[in-house]
């Protein structure tokens, strides 16, 4: 088996999810200029969820600060719900799920990510907000369900 070149690996990151955020929400936490940022997404294959994330944002200030210029936090924290009648599109069903949207958190090396699990026992839709990371994995993740037994979705 042929593993894939640092350099594919990385372009890969770099693509981007072609999902829309609108900024809903900006709140300012320091004098500094930090913020946190949320921002609703749509889910485009599932049609009436829309999923909230806040995030960090650093300001130039503690950019400069800090030396660390070209990097933000990976912590966010997210919640989805029905915002209308729910119709699935045509989704990955797999256990690995699928993403969603995706952010760069650095040059080229963290993204924030989230991923569409189903799970068809439950009859329920798992978002899950997470940092990827090619050289080190994070365990800085927040999860947010959906149920699917009242909209009439199909399976």
């Amino acid at each position: 088996m042929r593993l894939p070149s640092l350099a594919a690996l990385t372009l890969a990151m770099c693509l981007p999810v072609t999902v829309h955020a609108d900024e809903v929400g900006k709140i300012g936490v320091d004098w500094v200029g930090n913020d946190i940022l949320i921002e609703a997404i749509a889910d485009p294959e599932v049609e009436g969820v829309t999923c909230h994330i806040a995030y960090f944002d650093r300001s130039v200030i503690d950019r400069l600060s800090k030396g660390n210029w070209f990097e933000d936090p990976s912590n966010a924290s997210i919640s989805c719900r029905q915002t209308g009648p729910i119709s699935i599109g045509d989704i990955d069903r797999s256990e690995d799920g699928e993403d969603v949207f995706r952010t760069s958190r650095s040059i080229i090396f963290k993204s924030l990510r989230i991923k569409r699990i189903f799970d068809k026992k439950n009859q329920t839709l798992i978002y899950l907000a997470h940092a990827a990371e090619l050289t080190d994995g994070s365990a800085k993740m927040s999860m947010s369900t959906v149920p699917l037994y009242n909209s009439g979705a199909s399976d």
